[in-house]
């Protein structure tokens, strides 16, 4: 896991500014605190800072093929590495121990087809002195993020946004296109960022550039989500097949030369992962596993099945319990290492739990991905609740074309018993429309908002925009059935805002973490499952629970609650310093000189108990962001070299 930036000058002739490289790669040191390198060429300069976890001694970047004219920065890595370099070591010679050599001599073999050989997270760019061309790309489901800009003379990348501005390639504006699709989402569609002039690299594409003959990159898909089914496996042979790929994914990601724990909360998909690895290790060592819950009931605190996988999985465990003192001091730090804010409220405890494990290894595996993979939100059984009605309404459900009945999705209808008020706000309106504007219906946080909105910020025009952008992504693909159109849109858009939490809060306290459900085997394998298998019976992820019966404790395969790390965001609104917090910074002359939100009804909201919703959420996280990269009260050396706070020691425990 490490950092990369670069920029290249389209004038030839031009050289590289060292200097801003330099501070690009700077502003990069918490991704890379164990060296730093540079290549620079002219009007090319490559910058890289390193994590150490394979080849601690010999895996230095920038990297170069044997006779010096490719040139390689990677972030992440290749897991399949050792089978590559069988193959390429008869051909080629190796330099390193390192798993990211194997990209340049798979480059210099297949060009840009090398890609499809690489099973890994990955960004990485790739400067050939021959072609004169730059390459950058990113791994199929973005688990490794990668940013761009162009400007008239310059052509500038880097890991992180922050890298970009501390190298003066970018000057902080706010993207007036993306500020309703935020606020609609609090995640962005496409390559947008919240920065005008930012781009992403969209996950398992590859950016191609020629900057003396070329004004514009070449972006191309290598790899995207399959609307194919597979009609190869029965559901039986499905989930022995999820079982096999998943035990060879998690075995992959055991690959280090550093320790490796692994994140346990105690959900169906950390679990797998945790008692998977824990097999791997024989009994040759423990695995640490670290986990976390808040004080605030039980509603807070699924540590009870942590603690029963870990005694299972005969783990070392460890817990933390951070608390709102925390929050108020984290968060703004916090959003100073997101870039742009993105998802929910889990980002602060994600750190929490995150700090503490950087305490005892340096690569974590996790479950990340496995409710969009596996279908685990709530949401779908809402949106399959509407059409078995219709069906039973009309007398359709049985003609062939639905993944589930009436009759075999009620018995699992109890999942919803915790979310009365996303069915009133679903069934308030637009009964029996189109899906996917019902689907819009569910994942759309701007009804939580739009009540403190001022201006023009959300108006009808801006609303149609970001409809007609849903709609495009949300039926792009070829996916004919509800079931896969709604998962194939969190794959590729939701997953990516949740992944860039996962790296941001790790890279913060300079942890690798790794995602065993996301290898592109398992991922492939599952999408091409027929939906009925999917989905079998309405239940939530019913084919990882069959597979994971073996794995992990019946308590946890059987679990139908689903917590997700809440936070007791309402009861530390009532009180002290949370409240002040909140509407210091959401009331304060900053954001009433911004003119984004109504002052006076949001005041009202705050000052009656009108609660901590996903609205003032998205709220507080945006002015946050505005305050540190727009006013840029927290963009600075002081603030790279302060680092993140810790949380105190005493919070954490082992047992």
């Amino acid at each position: 896991m490490c950092g990369i930036a670069g920029c290249l000058n389209l004038n030839r002739d031009q050289p590289v500014d060292t200097n801003a490289l330099h501070a690009m790669t700077t502003a990069l040191a918490h991704r890379g605190p164990d060296g730093e390198g540079f290549h620079v060429d002219g009007a090319v300069g490559l910058g890289h800072r390193r994590l150490a976890i394979i080849d601690l001694v010999g895996g230095r970047q920038p990297l170069s093929n044997e006779s010096g004219t490719v040139w390689l920065i990677c972030n992440g890595e290749i897991y399949n590495h050792i089978e590559l370099r069988r193959d390429l070591a008869t051909r080629h010679r190796f330099r390193t121990q390192s798993d990211s050599e194997v990209i340049l001599h798979l480059y210099e073999e297949r060009g840009l087809e090398c890609l499809e050989q690489l099973n890994g997270m990955f960004a990485f760019a790739l400067w050939d002195a021959r072609a004169e061309r730059l390459v950058l790309a990113r791994d199929r489901l973005g688990i490794k993020p990668l940013y761009w800009t162009l400007n008239d003379d310059k052509f500038s990348f880097a890991s992180e946004i922050k890298a970009l501005i501390a190298g003066g390639m970018v000057e902080p504006q706010r993207n007036e296109d993306a500020l309703a699709e935020y606020l609609t989402f609090q995640f962005l569609l496409g390559d947008q960022t919240l920065f005008k002039g930012v781009h992403r690299l969209e996950p398992g594409t590859c950016l191609s550039f020629r900057p003396f003959q070329e004004r514009r990159p070449t972006i191309a898909r290598y790899w995207d989500i399959s609307c194919e089914v597979d009609e190869a496996f029965d559901y039986e042979g499905g989930v022995r097949r999820v079982e096999m790929l998943l035990q060879d994914a998690v075995a992959l990601r055991m690959r280090s030369d550093v320790p490796v724990g692994a994140y346990l909360s105690g959900g169906l998909d950390s679990s797998v992962v945790t008692s998977l690895a824990a097999r791997q290790l024989n009994g040759a060592s423990q695995l640490s596993v670290f986990s976390g819950a808040f004080d605030g009931g039980e509603a807070f605190d699924e540590t009870r099945y942590a603690r029963l996988v870990a005694e299972h999985s005969r783990a070392v465990y460890h817990e933390v319990r951070p608390d709102e003192h925390g929050f108020v001091r984290e968060l703004p730090r916090l959003i100073y290492a997101l870039d742009e804010p993105a998802a929910g409220p889990g980002v602060y405890p994600q750190f929490a739990v995150s700090q503490l494990a950087a305490q005892h290894v340096k690569v974590c595996l996790g479950g990340q991905g496995g409710d969009e993979l596996f279908g685990g939100y709530a949401r779908y059984l809402a949106a399959y609740l509407e059409q078995c009605l219709k069906g039973a309404i009309h007398g359709t459900q049985h003609a062939g074309n639905f993944v589930v009945t009436w009759d075999e999705i009620a018995p699992n209808l109890p999942m919803l018993g915790g979310y009365t008020s996303l069915l009133q706000s679903f069934w308030s309106n637009g009964l029996f429309e189109d899906m996917d504007m019902r689907y819009l219906r569910l994942i759309d946080r701007a009804q939580g908002v739009a009540p403190f909105m001022a201006g023009d910020t959300l108006n009808v025009q801006a609303k149609a925009q970001v409809k007609e952008r849903f709609r495009h992504y949300f039926n792009a693909g070829g996916a004919r059935s509800y079931f896969s159109k709604m998962t194939g849109f969190d794959m590729k858009w939701l997953l990516p805002a949740l992944l860039q939490v996962e790296d941001r809060v790790s890279m913060a306290v300079s942890l690798e973490s790794r995602v065993p459900l996301l290898d592109h085997r398992v991922v492939d394998a599952v999408t091409r499952m027929s939906p009925r298998m999917r989905f079998r019976g309405g239940s939530s992820k019913r084919i990882l629970r069959d597979a994971a019966q073996q794995h992990v404790p019946q308590a946890v395969s059987n679990r139908t609650d689903k917590m997700g790390f809440p936070m007791p965001l309402n009861q530390w609104l009532s009180r002290e310093p949370t409240r002040s917090f909140v509407m210091d910074t959401l009331l304060s002359a900053a954001a009433r000189q911004r003119g984004l939100w109504n002052i006076d009804a949001l005041e009202r909201h705050l000052q009656n108990g009108g609660g901590f919703s996903r609205g003032v959420w998205g709220l507080l996280c945006l002015e946050l962001w505005h305050r540190t990269f727009i006013d840029r009260q927290f963009v600075g050396e002081s603030v790279r070299r302060s680092g993140l706070g810790r949380i105190a020691p005493a919070a954490a425990r082992a047992s």
